[in-house]
């Protein structure tokens, strides 16, 4: 009696002082883990140059960081319906903050590279199991409001990242970025340690979907490996291109085969039965290109295509952070409020389509107060879809499978932004290649200018390393800005058609209204109807027996009567 008491406690009776606790640490290992991504954003362009990287390399320390973001998701999510969620958050911190401790020793892009990729794993497990947290102790009608205080850390960490990051690279170097989060990290799981205790949900045997890992994974590497070098290293109709393509489709169907006949899959196809989850993975797909290439090829525009110092950057960014934070606080408190939820997306939608589209028109001269609109407009977009379409679909979802159905949506979130983020830096790379060559003659003209440093940069340029535009004489660095400003414009469009793919998708979700119970109480809640029909159903069987045995003893002569 007293352990169903206790979970009623911590979920039913739970006051909004309790749940403001129990989020402290789940909010304080969200902020680890986005101010760890965002203080690099700013000084990326810097550590690519110093490491003698190049436009690849940019883009594949990112990408790298979301690949293995995307195919952990699931897999945190899984382990969330199967095992201690509290402590999978606590190990999910560990590993994140480690992993980019040790990014802050990389010698060559490749070390930078192989550290970012294991910052994904623990990222993934941050991502997921912070909404199945939630999930434990919030209904989703409530949910709405403290959604905002998710999207409060994230603006707080996405503003104060970039231009912490510009800070300490001016200041001190770039690699004190990677260091930064560590006495945070050490702080956020001493306070999840303190403050969040979670209603026990019932041990099941852990099995792990090992062969669905494997394939999954080959199968998005082999393609974004594909996109990144198809049209550099090899031509996009070549055996190279057919052996990748080929690859990545067939293990792709053996995924599907083995998910539909193994007992634990990783991604259970099941869940696209759920006409609501479908729906809002291919609008989460629209949303995880939006922020993702928002993020990564707007700092590039401003230290490449506006020659500003990695501080500057930050601060030039500002713009879409407030509006995501604007939109996700105000709308957050708005779907609690009213109970409604589908306007919001739909704008929201709209919203990412038009910012797209405007950034698709930028040059290196654009006026900012242009440029800074078209960016509140992404980020209000962002902010008004992102977390929402979780939400959505927790409301929806079995309580058995708020876990894997959570990180279902944000790994095909991250699917789409790591495709997303492939695509448009390969289309900036060839961008790039075509745009150099086509302004040739006026690079000549421009070194023949420098005179005796003609020769250095010359040889700079013909290394293939990203260049560093804001140190570059006058002459060449308008004519790379130029560059550089047309490449990235133009890879904005390829968000776009995405965009307007998720607006189509969200006007057609079903409109139900949310639940008014937490994860916990709903597992209750069913275990409670299940005792009710067993009883029932019980009951009914003793009656049925009872009847039959008072028949079988009745004397055919109905002497029994008699007496």
């Amino acid at each position: 009696m007293s352990a169903p008491a206790s979970t009623h406690h911590e979920g039913k009776s739970m006051s909004r002082r309790g749940v403001l606790e129990a989020l402290s640490g789940l909010l304080l290992g969200m902020f680890v883990s986005m101010l760890a991504s965002t203080v690099v954003s700013t000084s990326l362009p810097v550590i690519i140059h110093d490491l003698e990287g190049t436009q690849t390399a940019f883009t594949w320390v990112v990408t790298a960081t979301l690949l293995t973001t995307a195919i952990s998701t699931p897999i945190w999510g899984k382990l969330a319906d199967l095992t201690n969620r509290k402590v999978l958050y606590q190990l999910a911190i560990v590993i994140f903050v480690l992993a980019t401790a040790a990014a802050g020793f990389s010698q060559t892009p490749e070390m930078l590279i192989a550290f970012r990729a294991v910052q994904g794993i623990g990222a993934g497990g941050l991502a997921a199991l912070s909404q199945v947290l939630m999930a434990d102790i919030i209904s989703p009608r409530e949910r709405g409001r403290y959604m905002g205080l998710f999207g409060a850390v994230m603006a707080v960490a996405t503003i104060g990242g970039p231009l912490l990051g510009g800070v300490i690279t001016d200041a001190w170097g770039w690699r004190w970025n990677f260091f930064v989060a560590l006495p945070v990290a050490v702080a956020a799981l001493v306070m999840v340690q303190q403050t969040l205790h979670i209603p026990a949900h019932p041990r099941k045997q852990t099995r792990i979907d090992y062969l669905g890992i494997v394939l999954l994974s080959a199968s998005v590497s082999l393609l974004l490996i594909w996109v990144t070098l198809a049209g550099d290293s090899f031509e996009w109709m070549s055996i190279e291109t057919l052996l990748m393509v080929g690859g990545a489709v067939i293990g792709a169907i053996l995924f599907v085969v083995t998910e539909l006949k193994v007992r634990e899959p990783l991604v259970p196809l099941t869940l696209f039965r759920n006409l609501t989850f479908t729906l809002s993975v291919i609008a989460s797909i629209a949303t995880g290109i939006a922020m993702f290439g928002a993020s990564v090829f707007l700092s590039q525009y401003m230290q490449l295509a506006r020659g500003a110092t990695p501080t500057e950057a930050g601060l030039m960014t500002i713009p879409m952070i407030a509006g995501l934070l604007v939109a996700s606080i105000g709308v957050g408190a708005l779907i609690t409020r009213t109970g409604r939820w589908k306007s919001f997306l739909i704008v929201g939608a709209i919203l990412l389509i038009g910012g797209s589209s405007l950034l698709s028109t930028i040059h290196y001269d654009t006026d900012f107060t242009l440029v800074s609109i078209y960016m509140a407009m992404l980020g209000a977009g962002i902010g008004m879809t992102m977390q929402n379409l979780v939400l959505v679909v927790q409301n929806t979802s079995r309580p058995t499978e708020i876990g894997v159905a959570s990180s279902g949506v944000t790994f095909f979130r991250s699917l789409g932004g790591t495709i997303g983020v492939s695509v448009m830096g390969a289309a900036l790379a060839s961008q790039v290649t075509t745009l150099v060559s086509d302004r040739t003659a006026d690079i000549q003209a421009a070194l023949l200018s420098l005179g005796d440093q003609a020769q250095t940069w010359a040889a700079q340029l013909q290394s293939g390393t990203l260049p560093q535009v804001s140190a570059m004489p006058e002459a060449l660095r308008v004519v790379f800005e130029d560059i550089y400003a047309t490449g990235i414009s133009r890879s904005f469009l390829i968000a776009v058609p995405f965009a307007v793919l998720s607006l189509l998708a969200i006007v057609f979700l079903p409109n139900k209204p949310l639940n008014t119970m937490t994860t916990s109480e709903r597992l209750q809640a069913s275990e409670a109807d299940f005792a009710t029909v067993s009883v029932t159903e019980g009951m009914n069987s003793l009656t049925a027996t009872g009847t039959v045995a008072t028949q079988a003893d009745e004397p055919a002569d109905g002497s029994r009567s008699a007496r």
